[in-house]
C-alpha cells in the first residue's frame, strides 16, 4: 500500500464510523421522543390584559380561544381581530422558541437544517 492510503480494514476511520452509526441513530431516537413530548404540550398566551386567551399543541393546532366577556364589542370588531391576531402570534413563537430550544439542546447548539 502507498503511503497515505487506507489503514487496516480498508476505510477511513476503522471502527469510528460503526460508533458514529450508533450516536447517530442515539440521536435520531432521542429526536423522535422529543418531538413527541412537544407535540403533547400545550402552550397559553394572552393580548389585551388577558382579555384574549390561546392555547396551542405543540404540533401549532389551536385547541382554545377565551374571550373575556367585555372584550367583545359588536362596535368595535377590529380590536377583537387584533387582540386575537396578536395572542395567536404570541403563542406560536413559544411554540417555535420552546422547539428550536429543545433541538439546540439535543445537538449541542449545531443548527441541522430539516430538523425544525
Amino acid at each position: 500500500m502507498a503511503k497515505g492510503g487506507f489503514p487496516r480494514g480498508g476505510m477511513p476511520m476503522g471502527g469510528n464510523m460503526n460508533q458514529m452509526l450508533k450516536q447517530a441513530k442515539k440521536m435520531q431516537e432521542q429526536m423522535m421522543k422529543m418531538q413527541e413530548e412537544m407535540e403533547e404540550k400545550v402552550y397559553e398566551a394572552s393580548s389585551g390584559g388577558g382579555a384574549v386567551t390561546v392555547k396551542m399543541n405543540g404540533k401549532r393546532e389551536l385547541e382554545e380561544v377565551i374571550l373575556k366577556p367585555d372584550v367583545v364589542d359588536p362596535d368595535d370588531i377590529e380590536m377583537l381581530q387584533d387582540l386575537i391576531m396578536v395572542a395567536v402570534n404570541d403563542v406560536l413563537h413559544k411554540v417555535e422558541e420552546t422547539s428550536a430550544d429543545e433541538m439546540s439542546k439535543l445537538t449541542g447548539g449545531i443548527n441541522i437544517p430539516g430538523l425544525f
